[in-house]
């Protein structure tokens, strides 16, 4: 096995073997493995101590913030309290001070009673209750030997939490799917108790003793849940369902939030009432001995038990399920289902380990990512994938989020200035620091300030600095009579996305203070400084001042030429210092012939980049263009770059630019690696994070040189995407979209 060990998180502690109810889907007395038998039917003070004692030093040894420990049996209550008041000390002294200590005990609640919550209340044991719906449905299975019903007395001791006094203690209900029950009925019962949460699980099955489906249907299980999951929809969602919003998260490109789903390591260990250590107890439903380890807390490290094979295989994400589910568009949300439900012993006949294929509820599990997907996914793919000035809205949202972030994390640090600087800034918000801020380069000064905030190295003095420079161009551009005092460094004060004026000799630094007025603004010096100045035409050069240019002309868009801004410098390559007169205006003219050549070949393309397109800086060379590290709308264009070497360039260099705010805004894939996949263009496949940005530029290219071989690359490419399993439901929107650009291309 390979990868590093996954620590336990998760401790299912057995401190009773025994029950008093007689269910006849019990994974535990109707399953192949009969251990509990020879078990004690209660856990003795040595095992309890050792298990903490365990737990401790594994929590220590791995750095665990915290751990979990689920008290379970059986069922557990019937421990009693003086047991199970042992337990909960043991266990808090043993990790006072080592890693914080979640305890829950999972129950049928027939016993529960004040006496037992008033325990839990002092140690802050969490009370998750098994309940299968209403009476009809819970009757169906969980009832006591002799036939009666259970559940009056579970009602009764969900009263008993639900109370104000016990209310916190809370988990959630626990409800096994039986398809023979009514779907709505059964959760509306489950609702009209008002749990924090609702488990659905479904009932442990293997190939070997698959389960029931009295309507015939191979998705049976998955149509009761989609039944369940428009009712929890409609009702709008008035508790946390985990079952469902794992699958959501997952969609998303989140992580899942159950083991019965997803590709998270497994980080469950369960300790029996003998002190044993083993697998997860599902695992009994497979076959006699399959959870065991060899192990016990008496002579074994919990890190013994997490090198088991046996574990380790459910620790390897992707790698860790069949070459079947591993080709599976829904893996990421599947997993390849509860380890338990793939057993299949006719795999061992094949040469194959048992666990290797996918679950018994394949079919089910499929069906239900599915089903939730097209039921959400309009509501999951955000406003900014399909529309330009939405992405716009939410790149400027997320750098106005990352200079409140700057300010947060300051706390204090940034000393008088900074503060000084952030109330005017405040003062000036609105539709001029909207401005300023939607500049591409103040994004670039944010990350770069938060890199040397993370490094502990933050320069206040120039930080405040920056932030008055932004709030003087903002109060200029809004003509608002507030004056701001602004540091100047080698004499040049800069004012972003307005320009530069020079105040003092080359080398000299010092501070001056901006007026705006009618006409533009005015400067004077401050401590010290000699000087006063007054630019009355802020947009066009006179004496000292120097602006940010506009390249607009013969029909191309008007965008800025920023050869100014200091953190221009952002693309790894080299940017050129202020271009001359003459030298700006023969590159405005190549760049409107270029864009001529966009308008006239991809007039699709080109308006979208004319949208999102807001600054050019040029670069030295005649190599490719850059998307830097900034906001959106900025890029860096070698100026040796002529004709169709130019509009490529800044076509290519726009998708680029476009697909970094669209990975900005949007989740497109999981971050938790995955399968390569093979691009025409490269010789080894690559991660779904490259061909996805790749083939999102290469469809416009297509577009433009109508390359045979492109087209047809990219559609093997797009082709690849829509098989990937790593996609979120907003990547495989971005796919579709792209597909569509395709089409228009091939046609010519």
């Amino acid at each position: 096995m390979t990868g590093p060990l996954v620590p336990f998180r998760e401790i299912v502690l057995k401190v009773h073997s025994r029950c008093d109810l007689a269910c006849d889907h019990c994974y535990i007395y109707e399953a192949p493995d009969q251990s509990w038998r020879t078990r004690p039917k209660a856990i003795s003070d040595e095992a309890i101590s050792r298990t903490a004692r365990r737990l401790a030093e594994h929590a220590a040894k791995h750095v665990l913030p915290s751990v979990s420990v689920i008290l379970h049996g059986g069922e557990p209550l019937l421990a009693g309290p003086a047991r199970l008041r042992k337990v909960c000390e043991e266990l808090t002294a043993a990790l006072d001070g080592v890693a914080e200590l979640d305890l829950r005990i999972h129950t049928n609640g027939l016993q529960l009673s004040p006496r037992y919550l008033d325990l839990f209340d002092e140690f802050g044991v969490r009370v998750g209750v098994s309940l299968d719906g209403d009476r009809a449905a819970n009757d169906r299975h969980r009832r006591f030997a002799d036939g009666r019903t259970s559940h009056p007395l579970v009602l009764r001791a969900v009263e008993l939490l639900r109370g104000e006094r016990y209310r916190h203690l809370f988990l959630g209900l626990l409800c096994t799917v039986d398809v023979a029950n009514d779907p709505v009925a059964v959760h509306d019962a489950l609702i009209a108790l008002d749990p924090p949460r609702i488990d659905y699980l479904l009932p442990h099955a293997t190939w070997e003793t698959p389960p029931a489906r009295p309507g015939g249907s191979p998705t049976e299980y998955a149509e009761w849940l989609l039944k369940v999951f428009d009712r929890w929809e409609e009702q709008g969602r008035p508790v946390p369902v985990r079952l469902f919003e794992s699958v959501l998260s997952t969609l998303n490109g989140g992580p899942s939030l159950t083991e019965s789903l997803g590709l998270a390591p497994t980080d469950l260990v369960v300790v029996e009432t003998d002190g044993t250590l083993e697998q997860v107890d599902s695992l009994k439903s497979a076959y006699d001995g399959a959870a065991a380890t060899g192990f016990d807390v008496f002579r074994h490290s919990l890190d013994e038990v997490a090198a088991h094979p046996g574990v380790r295989v459910r620790q390897l994400g992707l790698a860790g399920v069949g070459p079947e589910c591993r080709e599976c568009p829904v893996v990421r949300s599947c997993g390849g289902g509860l380890y338990t439900h793939r057993y299949r012993p006719a795999n061992e006949a094949a040469g194959r380990d048992p666990f290797d294929g996918p679950s018994v509820y394949c079919a089910d599990l499929e069906a239900l990512v599915r089903g939730i997907e097209s039921r959400t996914a309009a509501r999951l793919v955000p406003a900014a994938l399909t529309d330009p000035a939405e992405l716009v809205a939410a790149e400027h949202e997320l750098t106005r989020t990352l200079l409140a972030r700057l300010h947060a994390d300051l706390a204090g640090r940034g000393g008088a200035e900074w503060a000084e600087a952030w109330r005017l800034t405040a003062l000036v918000d609105g539709p001029g620091l909207d401005e300023v801020l939607a500049h591409p380069y103040a994004r670039g000064w944010l990350l770069t300030a938060l890199d040397a905030l993370r490094e502990d190295r933050p320069d206040a003095p120039a930080l405040a600095h920056r932030l008055a420079a932004y709030t003087a161009a903002a109060a200029v551009r809004a003509r608002l009579d507030l004056p701001v005092t602004v540091g100047y460094e080698g004499g040049r004060l800069v004012l972003p996305t307005l320009g530069e004026l020079r105040v003092a000799e080359p080398g000299a630094s010092g501070r001056a203070e901006v007026v705006p007025a009618e006409k533009g603004f005015r400067v004077r010096g401050v401590r010290g400084g000699r000087f006063e100045r007054e630019v009355e035409c802020p947009r066009e050069p006179c004496g000292d001042w120097l602006p940010v240019r506009g390249l607009g002309r013969d029909g191309a868009p008007d965008m800025a030429l920023d050869d100014l801004d200091p953190y221009r410098d952002c693309f790894g390559a080299a940017v050129l210092p202020r271009l001359g007169l003459a030298e700006a205006d023969e590159w405005s003219g190549r760049l409107a012939a270029a864009w001529g050549l966009l308008s006239a070949t991809v007039p699709g393309h080109a308006a979208a980049a004319a949208t999102g397109l807001t600054t050019l800086t040029p670069l030295a060379g005649a190599g490719d263009t850059v998307a830097g590290r900034h906001g959106y709308g900025a890029l860096g264009v070698p100026v040796g770059l002529t004709g169709d070497a130019l509009a490529l360039g800044l076509l290519r260099g726009f998708r680029r630019a476009r697909f970094r705010a669209l990975r900005d805004v949007a989740d497109l894939y999981a971050l938790d690696g995955g399968r390569h996949h093979r691009a025409g263009w490269r010789p080894d496949p690559v991660p779904v994070s490259v061909l996805l940005a790749e083939t999102h530029e290469r469809v416009a290219v297509a577009a433009y040189d109508r390359s045979a071989r492109t087209l047809a690359e990219t559609r093997r490419a797009l082709e690849a995407l829509q098989g990937a399993a790593e996609l979120t439901v907003s990547g495989k929107r971005l796919v579709a979209d792209v597909l569509v650009e395709w089409e228009e291309a091939a046609r010519g």
